[in-house]
């Protein structure tokens, strides 16, 4: 055992503390860790040469603000993590090193009414299938991510009721995936892991506060505050689809009168366009019909664009994100959504907090949950277990 407050307590301490920093930026630069950690630039030195000989980081060479300068990331082999993303109609898994780097990436088209059983099958053999393509050892597996379209309770891990995988809602869906791969896996909402994989890959790099909103069968927000995503005491935090537009509008699936999901959700929105349009229109044909002009789907998207607008100053003002970033296909229109985004938090919302925010389109379009869930899972690992084979825990020379 270590002395606690010992020089070698304090040393292992401060190894744990350097791999952390570098675990979830994938790479930093000497400096950059030592700004991260609070440790001085000698300390960080001397630690990074330790930790590079026992094998758990690599050093390569780079440049920061014009000099020369090291990066520092994970080594490849020291593990990988797994991102499984279930969707309306899509199940996607991804691998990922420790080092942030994504090694194999598949999805496959998923029945709206398979059960979560079959569903989680699918995902049991996928991930098999692509970690036996990347000829990486399953004991190498440090855990899972797990992205599901609706409301997880913080407590029980139970899934809340979804209309968009009907049936799975009082699934615990961390604790059934546990069961069929054997190793730890982390479980959250669609809308929060596509914040963190665009806060980790995307649009949201280098902020401590973003929205990001996701547009598809429903309307989410996944919050990220001080670098953090937020969820709230039960889990729901960021329900922005609920946020009341008109009190005498459309019936919601919340039981309440006219939600911002009424307004900007596709399936209340793709019936305005089926008389003209067909009724095998989707949203992300109403956004490619946009791009080419079509003035009936422009007005459209212009109007959901707007409404999510409002919902987004009530955000500002409540929070003052520096950034919102949109997902979903709706992202896919770029201005022709994003100016009338912008024109409704210039009307409604705080002027300062309005003059501080950027709104951008996702940069990771279909892929922002799944790189999320490999986010998640790295965020949730350990620091110790990566220690252990190249720094195992001293054994004090006498009592």
């Amino acid at each position: 055992m270590e002395t606690p407050g010992s020089q070698s307590s304090l040393h292992r301490a401060n190894l744990e503390r350097v791999v952390r920093a570098v675990r979830l930026a994938g790479s930093l630069t000497q400096a950059e860790i030592a700004r991260t950690t609070g440790l001085s630039a000698a300390t960080v030195s001397n630690i990074v040469r330790e930790l590079k000989d026992g094998g758990t980081v690599e050093v390569t060479p780079t440049s920061a603000g014009g000099r020369r300068a090291r990066s520092v990331s994970l080594s490849g082999d020291a593990g990988i993590v797994i991102g499984v993303d279930f969707g309306h109609t899509h199940l996607r898994v991804a691998i990922g090193n420790l080092a942030h780097q994504v090694l194999a990436e598949e999805a496959e088209p998923l029945d709206v009414d398979a059960s979560a059983d079959q569903g989680f099958d699918r995902a049991e053999q996928l991930v098999s299938r692509l970690v036996a393509a990347t000829g990486v050892d399953r004991s190498k597996v440090a855990g899972v991510g797990l992205g599901v379209p609706g409301p997880i309770d913080v407590e029980s891990g139970t899934l809340g009721s979804t209309a968009i995988l009907p049936g799975w809602g009082g699934t615990k869906p961390a604790e059934e995936l546990r069961e069929r791969l054997g190793v730890p896996v982390h479980v959250d909402n669609d809308a929060n892991l596509g914040a963190l994989g665009e806060l980790v890959w995307g649009s949201g790099k280098g902020v401590r506060d973003l929205a990001y909103i996701k547009v598809a069968s429903g309307v989410g927000a996944g919050l990220v505050i001080d670098g953090k995503i937020y969820r709230g005491p039960g889990g729901t935090a960021g329900e922005i689809g609920h946020i009341t537009l008109d009190e005498s509008g459309p019936v919601c699936r919340c039981g309440n009168r006219g939600c911002l999901e009424t307004f900007a959700a596709a399936r209340y929105v793709l019936p305005l366009l089926q008389p003209s349009h067909g009724s095998d229109l989707t949203m992300e044909g109403v956004v490619r019909l946009a791009r080419d002009g079509d003035p009936g789907c422009r007005r459209v998207v212009a109007d959901v664009g707007r409404h999510i607008g409002s919902g987004v100053a009530n955000l500002c003002n409540l929070l003052n994100p520096s950034r919102v970033v949109l997902g979903g296909d709706l992202a896919e229109a770029g201005e022709l959504v994003l100016g009338p985004i912008r024109e409704s938090v210039g009307r409604y919302a705080i002027p300062s907090a309005a003059r501080q925010l950027s709104v951008l389109p996702g940069a990771l379009g279909g892929r922002a949950e799944v790189l999320g869930a490999l986010a998640l899972a790295l965020s949730e690992m350990g620091d110790s277990t990566l220690l252990e084979g190249a720094f195992p825990v001293a054994t004090p020379a006498f009592t």
